[in-house]
């Protein structure tokens, strides 16, 4: 066990070096994390089809965009994408517990890699799933009447504001999986989630809403994202001339900062303890 955690970090190669072997470590737990997705793809699916549920159940059934002019869609599906960012935690906070109750994390930890090389591995893996859900999802809105207006360059920068979400929003799963530490009590925290989705301007303008119900939701980190992003796609807003909606983009990018500010370290240092 000593001589596994003395070359856990190689030190006399300096930071350079020390920085490859986290590299390598955390590419070897993506490996391991993906792997696990051809063995297990009814998960998959099932994580890629419902948030394509939701939008069309919304778009059709629901009615979202109330308060908007023009066309509904265009305000519901940029909301949408912010929306799929949040959901979906589960299975990553699934997957850190039962490698916590397997004691499968206690054996990663014996060995002579980085530590928190496993949780980078996780959080790799969740976000390149992140990306072809966000696919999907932009093909379905696609499908469904959607449109964006301000070209490739604005496009790519509400994709990155929206993974940057997602980054934070992982961090926060696993930080609250690690509290939890067994399977059975996910469910429960992944409630926590709920309200920050829908106490948002996903699916209904601030301005449509009571007065101080609406303030709270443009506040949110969730409404920031939606409202940058129909702003980079060129789709409606319906802003309220308040500042949190006027700068939206900066908080698009000051909560997802602030909160992996907060929850990256406590998750690093909860992971560290697990097993003393």
């Amino acid at each position: 066990m000593s001589a596994a955690t003395t070359t856990a970090v190689p030190g006399p190669e300096g930071a350079a070096s020390r920085f490859g072997w986290a590299l390598a470590d955390s590419w070897t737990m993506t490996r391991r994390e993906l792997a696990h997705w051809a063995r297990q793809p009814v998960a998959v699916v099932v994580n890629l089809v419902f948030p394509v549920m939701l939008l069309l159940m919304f778009t059709y059934l629901v009615g979202g965009g109330r308060g908007v002019p023009g066309d509904p869609t265009e305000y519901l599906v940029p909301g949408m994408l912010a929306l799929t960012m949040a959901f979906g935690l589960e299975a990553t906070m699934l997957a850190v517990t039962q490698d916590l109750g397997k004691g499968v994390i206690d054996r990663f930890r014996s060995m002579p890699m980085v530590p928190g090389a496993v949780l980078v591995g996780r959080s790799a893996a969740d976000m390149l799933q992140s990306v072809v859900s966000l696919a999907v999802m932009t093909g379905v809105g696609y499908a469904v009447g959607w449109r964006w207006h301000n070209g490739a360059a604005a496009a790519l920068g509400a994709v990155g504001l929206l993974l940057l979400l997602r980054f934070a929003m992982l961090w926060v799963g696993i930080q609250l999986a690690m509290v939890a530490g067994r399977p059975e009590m996910v469910t429960a925290v992944q409630i926590l989630v709920w309200p920050v989705g829908f106490l948002s301007n996903v699916f209904a303008t601030p301005a449509s809403m009571p007065g101080w119900l609406g303030a709270v939701v443009e506040w949110n980190p969730m409404s920031a994202t939606a409202t940058a992003v129909r702003e980079l796609f060129g789709n409606p807003g319906g802003a309220t001339g308040s500042w949190a909606a006027e700068n939206a983009e900066l908080l698009a990018v000051l909560w997802p900062v602030a909160i992996i500010a907060v929850f990256f370290p406590l998750a690093v240092r909860k992971f560290a303890r697990l097993s003393r």
